[in-house]
């Protein structure tokens, strides 16, 4: 993020005293990525955040592949996966590169008995159904329907749902969630031209130091695996804390599509990027004005990324039968474009209600075990002529 936030107390001065009303020094983290060259928050707890415990066995969560080289287009059913009870147990991985995965979960209106911290990822949870609390140090995120809520690696968190059915699309990036640079100044602010501002950030609130001893279980997440730790204090015990390294909100509904005379390309809908990667938001819209406008986009051979889109709800231009919390995959070096009909049945339309959620990745993805489970086999024939 490019903005500074402070919640809480903290000193007047990094690096010096800090002391509890008994006396005692609060405990200084900083918490970084990328070493010391990214942007960081200094953390102030009420205990040194390094008491363990106990450390048990880890266990594997890595995804199974079934297909290592894919160029076959791929139409996914997620909503056919099950709920399930416990949070970290309904996620699915359904993609996997080197740079990133994706999936989606259907966890139920339960509150999380532990905390999670991932290792490895920052975490990109899109909200399709359900809303709720994610609980951190850095404070409250309340959630809702199509809300992106954004958690750097390392971030602890627990989340509690209000509603008993929920559906997420999640992308965990081995690289920095960043907002696309070309939106930013020299100085990190959004500018003018960019579809959303620093008001559509909602950031951490309600900060509640748990200043509490006990056994608090968080299972963190390294290299496929699963660690269970035992602390031996509330792991959001922090007074206070400031600085640019914070989970944050960014609601799909705040995203302002560009639009144009004629059909724009995808990167009007950026919404963020990461190594390897950018997301892209597909929101209700005036379609082009050009008076000989075809407002479904034109084909196109996207030869160096895959495209992924997840389908939120609305009637999508390009797509006949397309339904919610579906994923269709059109990888690159094979071009792509509108269903039979879509053309033609696009053209005097002035607007669209559809909603979707586009991953671009540079590199091509693997296909899970989990996602062949839930594929339409012939989707790939669906541009024939009937």
């Amino acid at each position: 993020m490019a903005f500074y936030q402070k919640k809480g107390k903290i000193p007047n001065k990094r690096h010096v005293q800090f002391r509890k009303e008994d006396g005692s020094l609060y405990a200084e983290e900083l918490v970084s990525t990328e070493g010391f060259a990214a942007n960081y928050s200094l953390i102030y707890h009420a205990h040194p955040p390094t008491l363990v415990k106990e450390i048990g066995e880890p266990y594997s969560v890595a995804p199974k592949i079934a297909v290592e080289k894919n160029l076959k287009s791929l139409s996914l059913s997620t909503f056919k996966v099950k709920p399930e009870a416990d949070y970290l147990k309904s996620r699915v991985v359904l993609m996997v590169n080197n740079d990133l995965q994706i999936g989606v979960a259907a966890p139920k209106g339960e509150k999380m008995d532990y905390f999670f911290k991932n290792g490895d990822a920052d975490e990109m949870l899109f909200v399709h159904e359900g809303e709720g609390t994610v609980h951190t140090i850095y404070g409250d995120l309340d959630f809702g329907y199509g809300d992106y809520i954004i958690l750097p690696r390392g971030t602890i968190y627990q989340i509690e749902f209000k509603t008993e059915n929920n559906r997420l699309f999640f992308l965990e990036s081995f690289s920095p969630i960043h907002l696309p640079k070309r939106y930013q100044n020299g100085e990190g602010q959004l500018m003018e031209h960019a579809p959303f501002c620093e008001r559509d950030i909602r950031t951490p609130e309600n900060l509640k130091m748990h200043d509490e001893h006990g056994d608090f279980k968080v299972l963190i997440k390294k290299q496929g695996l699963i660690f269970p730790y035992t602390y031996a204090t509330h792991p959001f015990d922090a007074v206070g804390w400031d600085g640019y390294h914070y989970p944050y909100i960014f609601s799909i509904h705040d995203f302002e599509p560009i639009t144009g005379r004629v059909h724009q390309p995808p990167p009007v809908h950026q919404t963020f990027s990461g190594a390897g990667f950018v997301v892209c938001s597909f929101c209700p819209r005036k379609y082009d004005y050009h008076p000989q406008a075809i407002p479904a986009p034109y084909h196109h051979s996207n030869v160096d990324s895959d495209e992924v889109l997840y389908y939120v709800d609305g009637d999508f231009m390009s797509r006949n039968n397309i339904q919610k919390g579906q994923i269709t995959l059109h990888p690159g070096g094979i071009p792509h474009g509108p269903h039979p009909g879509a053309a033609e049945r696009s053209i005097g339309v002035e607007d669209t209600e559809e909603l979707a959620v586009m991953v671009d990745p540079f590199r091509p993805f693997q296909i899970t075990e989990a996602a062949l489970e839930i594929q339409d086999p012939n989707y790939y024939l669906s541009w024939l002529e009937h």
